[in-house]
């Protein structure tokens, strides 16, 4: 059984400590150490929620992400991230509004839950699923190229106004991320059918349990996403 959750970040501190060591352990892994999103500034937002994924009694983490909201506080991570390569990042979200736009970030799964066939694309769905009840209306991202394509299966477009046709050298100069952006959050008209059922089954069934077809076979999760009373 596979649990994820969502919360806001100030409601469970302990369990945002055990997703920021996974995400440092996974990018080290891999040879990245700066990142922007790997900032900890956020674990005391009133404005920024985290998506856990973990087994059922909560003892282990296998992935997670999480939704912050652009306020007076605090910026955006990808915001810093695009400004040293292109300053019109601040100018782009400026128009977007404060309060009006959050990033979806931080996503990480460990080698555990890849072998158990949960990829980004459940995360995608949970992220994309919930920002509609954070009464924002524009989520951005900033991917690399292996989640690309699972980003704009759940309704991402690419930002072209930005870096070289909404392309980025970083975080370091062998690796590229890709800015990207949802303007409907109801209507997710950019997602492909499967994935918009998908979101739109999780909007109408945020907690509770529901079998789910993966590239392992079939798997069980308990969700747990409704975020009204964080408000």
């Amino acid at each position: 059984m596979i649990k994820i959750r969502a919360f806001k970040v100030t409601e469970d501190p302990t369990a945002c400590l055990r997703y920021i060591k996974g995400h440092h352990m996974v990018l080290e892994s891999y040879g990245v150490t700066k990142v922007t999103s790997l900032n900890a500034d956020w674990i005391g937002d009133p404005d920024t929620y985290a998506i856990i994924v973990e087994s059922e009694d909560g003892s282990k983490v296998y992935g997670g992400g999480r939704l912050q909201i652009k306020s007076k506080m605090l910026k955006m991570p990808m915001e810093d991230a695009i400004a040293i390569l292109d300053d019109r990042i601040y100018e782009y979200t400026e128009r977007l509004g404060t309060y009006q736009v959050a990033e979806f970030c931080g996503l990480w799964n460990s080698k555990e839950a890849a072998g158990y066939g949960i990829g980004s694309i459940y995360m995608g769905r949970v992220g994309v699923a919930i920002a509609n009840q954070l009464n924002i209306k524009y989520l951005m991202a900033l991917c690399s190229p292996g989640t690309l394509r699972n980003c704009l299966r759940v309704g991402f477009e690419i930002v072209r106004e930005l870096g070289k046709n909404g392309t980025f050298y970083y975080p370091k100069e062998d690796l590229t991320a890709t800015a990207l952006l949802i303007n409907d959050l109801v209507n997710i008209p950019n997602a492909n059918e499967e994935e918009k059922e998908a979101i739109f089954k999780l909007r109408d069934n945020l907690t509770g349990y529901a079998k789910e077809k993966g590239p392992k076979g079939e798997m069980e999760f308990m969700y747990d996403l409704n975020l009204t009373h964080a408000k």
